[in-house]
């Protein structure tokens, strides 16, 4: 429970680095989010045993943390907690796919190997994208960025309340284990057996706390449209970032660019 939340607490994190004053946080919701949108459809593209033509896509992450000033080492921590995830997913390819796609030397790499190493670099490009886009638009922003894009409000503020109540759900769930804990002598009431009634009073009480949220949000007259801390405009700077990071990402995905470095090393050091 501990680890949950402190979790919940690095998400609330990401948010108040969202308060930053740098260029980038200056920027437009909505061209970070066409950007973001960009970089994740033009990585997720490539099939997988591409692994090569991903790193210099390495630079876009990279350059927006220098560029706002975000705690690189924070980001990192974030994408990690995915990497069991991945292992998860893509750990049993080197047993499936054994066929040898790379030879160096007298160690033969198969595609196994080769697609499971894919999977973890397109993992930690979008999901550090994901996070670096909230830590400097905020969660607020950026679904009001996608309602202005054209995602239908109701999408957009169910997408907000859902992250909301994840905080909810975190709280209500620490006051019940805190409360399981008091009430057990030792180990005794702390078993798999006392699960489902935790689990269900967890429900029953997260449901009323939305529903008190719900009523006090009408109460200050609430009605669905949101207010984002930032002015929103969509001026000049807003448009050579678009321009200028979309344009190199589809060059990226068109042309191999670490390969054709490699090459021209090679050729320059025979």
């Amino acid at each position: 429970m501990a680890s949950i939340h402190s979790a919940v607490l690095d998400l609330k994190r990401l948010d108040l680095l969202a308060n930053g004053n740098s260029p980038i946080h200056r920027l437009d919701a909505r061209a970070k989010v066409v950007v973001t949108l960009v970089f994740i459809l033009c990585v997720v593209s490539y099939n997988r045993y591409e692994l090569s033509a991903l790193f210099p896509f390495f630079i876009f992450p990279a350059i927006m943390i220098s560029q706002a000033g975000l705690p690189p080492l924070f980001i990192l921590r974030k994408i990690a907690l995915l990497c069991p995830f991945v292992l998860a997913v893509g750990i049993f390819n080197p047993v499936i796919d054994r066929g040898i796609l790379l030879q160096l030397g007298p160690l033969g790499i198969s595609g196994g190997w080769i697609s499971f190493a894919s999977i973890l670099a397109r993992s930690m490009l979008t999901v550090g994208a994901g996070f670096i886009l909230v830590a400097v638009t905020g969660f607020t922003a950026v679904c009001q960025a996608l309602e202005r894009l054209g995602m239908p409000r109701v999408f957009a503020v169910q997408l907000l309340f859902l992250y909301r109540y994840i905080f909810v759900l975190t709280e209500e769930s620490g006051r019940a284990s805190r409360a399981r804990e008091l009430r057990s002598c030792g180990k005794k009431g702390q078993g798999i057996h006392s699960f489902g009634s935790l689990v269900g009073h967890l429900l029953l009480r997260t449901w009323q706390r939305a529903e008190r949220i719900h009523m006090a949000m009408l109460a200050r007259g609430f009605t669905g449209v949101f207010h984002a801390s930032r002015p929103s405009r969509f001026g000049a700077p807003e448009i050579r970032f678009v321009l200028f990071w979309s344009t190199l990402f589809i060059v990226l995905r068109l042309q191999n660019v670490s390969q054709l470095l490699g090459s021209l090393i090679t050729g320059l050091f025979p």
